[in-house]
């Protein structure tokens, strides 16, 4: 009788003790692969930059139209989840997941690879939008169910963590596209024993799926971010650039509207009336996208400069990785040792302090002079991080936490879109117009170099030695300078944003 009222009402009954942490092996293994996927391309773009030669905006959507679908129907595929039913929606998405792996895999030019990494993001979104109800049908019981989420939540950390050292392995002994292909025997698995031990459960009382809502959003933030990436490919703006971002920018603005004036919102924007809960998301915001342009860009700085190999350029970045996780493991202490709004102050403070050092005295030939830098870039982001994601959640009323997460975790994956979108865009911009002349070039062959890096070492490849040799050293230093440059504004925006942490974070009064 218990099992059929719970079927009526939705839900299923609790599983057994084995069954449960099975299902979360299989949950959390597969939000293990989202994260991967999120920088395990990071150190494979030189090479496939010289095979399918991308141009600039269309490496930028290469890299990061993963995380900005994913960040766009995360929410939406939550709510269509509670609707459908969970298990539903995560078996479909892990098929989802491994049908794309296997595209973006083999795929032959940059559109078909932006078009795979988008399914990515959707697969992507399909998991990581229901695992967490799922934990919560699954684990009745408060204490191991705080314990389940916490592995839960690491488990994309880590892989988000991790990704760029998978991808130097497999890119230095396969290609980039095998990248892709580790996917697919770990989703074989995970769809098979997650096809067997996931419980069905919906939401008796569904929100209204709102397909404007959806429309408006997607559509928005497109519009928004293809303004920005090829005002960075053209070093300027044209009546068409104008245009998108102006279409862009009003859609999103009619979005908000529309949430903030229908009874069932996608995103229930009156959350951020609420001042320390606005200020910690945009410090998630603000450090995970630094976080993750860091990753992206110093794999390039590394490999296209320093002309380091892909493995070795994955174990470069190992120390800020291990210190990430230290930073997320002990930020509990920091925040009891000095308050939650001090603690992240004063690691997004460090973290800014360390870029700026990386930017005044980082050589890709002193590997041991980045070291420090790179610790504590790695130890602060972890610290905000963590801190940043309890501060969004506490400073939401408990009967709103659900909504809170959903903000929450759009916030990191929007984070990591816009952060390589903006700075990216900034990189190419300085890097087109800071290209010096070189002698025995003609404006054809300018023109190609002044694309990407990869373009010019394309290019010096059928070049006399010598003309290829000083063309290679001027890419080299453009590059260097854009990412100087990059750096340089990723300090200044964690600058502002530690400011705003210490000034906004301050608790309400009471009388």
């Amino acid at each position: 009788m218990r099992a059929i009222e719970d079927t009526e009402h939705g839900e299923a009954p609790a599983a057994p003790p084995g069954r449960r942490w099975l299902v979360l092996a299989v949950v959390s293994g597969s939000l293990l692969l989202c994260g991967i996927d999120l920088t395990v391309l990071h150190v494979a773009v030189p090479s496939m930059s010289r095979e399918l030669e991308p141009s600039p905006a269309g490496l930028l959507w290469i890299v990061d139209v993963y995380s900005l679908t994913l960040a766009a129907l995360l929410v939406t595929c939550g709510t269509l989840g509670d609707r459908i039913g969970r298990r539903r929606m995560v078996l479909s998405g892990f098929v989802t997941f491994g049908l794309a792996s296997a595209a973006a895999a083999f795929s032959t030019s940059t559109a078909q690879l932006i078009a795979s990494r988008a399914a990515l993001g959707v697969g992507a979104a399909m998991i990581m939008a229901s695992t967490v109800a799922i934990i919560r049908v699954v684990f009745t019981d408060d204490r191991e169910r705080a314990v389940a989420i916490g592995i839960w939540t690491a488990a994309h950390s880590v892989g988000a963590t991790i990704g760029p050292l998978v991808g130097g392995l497999v890119t230095a002994k396969w290609g980039w596209g095998a990248v892709f292909l580790i996917n697919l025997p770990i989703i074989v698995v995970i769809l098979a024993v997650g096809a067997r031990v996931i419980p069905e459960s919906r939401n008796p009382v569904p929100r209204r799926w709102d397909l404007a809502s959806v429309a408006l959003s997607v559509t928005g933030l497109a519009g928004v971010v293809y303004a920005l990436k090829q005002a960075g490919e053209h070093a300027g703006v044209n009546s068409v650039i104008v245009i998108t971002a102006v279409l862009g920018s009003f859609l999103l603005y009619v979005f908000v509207r529309r949430q903030r004036r229908i009874a069932e919102p996608l995103l229930d924007f009156t959350l951020f009336s609420e001042r320390r809960f606005t200020t910690a998301t945009l410090c998630v915001i603000g450090c995970f996208g630094s976080y993750v342009a860091l990753l992206f860009f110093l794999t390039q700085w590394l490999q296209q400069v320093g002309e380091y190999s892909p493995l070795r350029a994955g174990l470069a970045l190992m120390p800020l990785a291990g210190a990430n996780a230290i930073g997320a493991v002990t930020a509990p202490w920091a925040a009891n040792r000095w308050g939650n709004r001090w603690a992240l102050t004063g690691a997004l403070a460090l973290f800014a302090v360390a870029l700026a050092v990386m930017a005044g005295v980082g050589d890709t030939a002193h590997y041991g002079v980045l070291l420090v830098p790179l610790l504590g870039a790695g130890y602060g982001a972890g610290i905000v991080m963590t801190l940043g994601a309890d501060s969004i959640m506490s400073a939401a009323q408990p009967e709103r936490s659900g909504e809170a997460a959903a903000i929450q975790e759009t916030s990191f994956e929007l984070g990591a879109g816009l952060g390589v979108a903006v700075l990216g865009t900034v990189l190419t911009a300085v890097y087109r117009t800071g290209l010096p002349r070189v002698p025995g070039l003609g404006p054809d062959g300018r023109a190609t170099a002044e694309e990407s890096f990869a373009h010019a070492e394309g290019l010096a490849a059928g070049l006399p030695p010598e003309t290829a040799r000083t063309l290679l050293h001027a890419a080299q230093r453009a590059y260097d300078h854009g990412f100087t440059v990059v750096l340089t504004c990723a300090t200044i925006g964690l600058a502002v944003t530690a400011t705003m942490a210490a000034v906004l974070l301050r608790p309400p009064r009471t009388r």
